[in-house]
């Protein structure tokens, strides 16, 4: 972060404050800020300094928080970066994957318990809390045995219905800390998973066994990221509080495949903890392991080929600067077939670096990849968009109180 750019600083300080809060941090009108942010005029250099110091101003004091939450699921972090920057302090994290959790503690240090499996973990054991957060991976599960409990006039529960998946581990900690409020994350399709049945006993459980008032919500992270990529938000707190949806403010048009891009002008800031692993900052060239080989590239035509001749939609996606791309998965790593990035009409296309798929998700240059391409492909793949979790923080705030 100290020799990085104002603008790349400013948009480190944008996922933590608002632009009112970095106006009166550096003495100017919020107009000035978006100018600056949107490239409109340019960052000036004078302008670091003030930056570094909001930056490395703790996002909360464990004395005075506005709010303690736990972090399930955890991945990277990603859900933690958005509340921390809302005034939030994580007093526990749980997370399974090696990986991740090299990853999680580069990025926010271990100052807190943070444990593997969550499924043998006591829900005493864990730290009190005011918001749960979880992105919790979907599993099958059916509501036919409530149904026939129903018809016998047989008591049943969410340990009866959701034992045996990951969610029951979301709802017996809920059940046991009863915290002011909970956001969950997953794909779009837990919606439809199982003809329906998932998210109704989901639902049953979280609003008729648990008694919160819930709200869910498909946001797509376009409207932040020049990416295609729709997840399911699902909110709920202790009491109604009036919390409605109306509050989100998501931009109309969002940024473009060009705004991610290492910079081949010499402008591409040199980042202490990349080196040169992802771009040559010599040649002002992304690094050539990225761009794919002969072989995999007339692969991935003929298959392309061979599936539109079928009638089928199967293929690589091609993107261009003024792009936005195919949502990103954590099976990136293995070809890249899903979001190509085009180096010109006679040239291969490549890969986006781990350090772009970073940008593509929201995350600031200061945060720190310490894992292998292969591990950060998936890491970014499975993360949530940034900048979408930091809005709905944004208006869950003002009903945690």
């Amino acid at each position: 972060m100290t020799h990085a750019p104002p603008l790349e600083l400013l948009k480190e300080a944008r996922n933590r404050y608002t632009q009112r809060e970095i106006a009166e941090h550096v003495g100017k009108d919020t107009k000035t800020i978006r100018r600056w942010e949107k490239g409109v005029t340019p960052c000036p250099v004078m302008l670091a300094p003030a930056l570094r110091d909001l930056l490395t101003t703790p996002l909360t004091d464990p004395d005075n928080c506005f709010f303690r939450f736990i972090d399930l699921f955890a991945g990277i972090g990603g859900i933690r970066r958005a509340f921390e920057a809302h005034g939030g302090q994580c007093v526990f994290t749980s997370e399974w994957n090696d990986f991740s959790k090299k990853t999680y503690i580069e990025n926010y240090g271990d100052h807190h318990p943070f444990i593997g499996d969550i499924v043998p973990f006591p829900a005493e054991d864990i730290p009190d809390h005011d918001v749960l957060l979880a992105g919790f991976p979907c599993q099958p599960f059916s509501i036919a045995g409530v149904s026939k409990k129903n018809s016998l006039g047989r008591p049943h529960g969410f340990e009866c219905t959701t034992q045996g998946t990951l969610f029951f581990d979301v709802a017996r900690i809920i059940a046991t800390k009863r915290p002011k409020a909970f956001l969950l994350e997953n794909v779009k399709n837990l919606l439809s998973h199982d003809k329906g049945n998932t998210f109704e006993v989901i639902l049953q459980t979280l609003r008729d066994e648990l008694k919160y008032d819930v709200h869910y919500k498909i946001i797509n992270g376009q409207h932040f990221t020049p990416q295609h990529r729709e997840r399911i938000i699902i909110v709920g707190f202790h009491d109604n509080t009036g919390f409605s949806w109306d509050d989100l403010q998501l931009p109309e048009e969002g940024p473009r495949l060009s705004s991610i891009l290492h910079k081949t002008n010499g402008s591409e800031a040199l980042l202490l903890w990349d080196g040169n692993r992802f771009y040559d900052h010599n040649e002002w060239a992304v690094q050539s392991k990225y761009t794919l080989t002969p072989k995999l590239w007339v692969y991935l035509q003929n298959y392309a080929a061979k599936h539109r001749a079928a009638g089928n939609g199967f293929g690589f996606g091609m993107s261009y600067p003024d792009s936005v791309t195919r949502t990103l998965s954590a099976r990136y790593y293995k070809d890249g077939s899903e979001i190509l990035v085009w180096q010109g009409k006679d040239k291969r296309p490549r890969r986006l670096t781990p350090r772009e798929c970073a940008r593509l998700m929201g995350y600031p240059d200061t945060f720190r990849i310490p894992v292998s391409d292969t591990q950060a492909y998936r890491q970014f793949g499975n993360s949530v968009v940034v900048p979408v979790i930091n809005e709905v923080a944004r208006i869950m705030k003002l009903h945690i109180k």
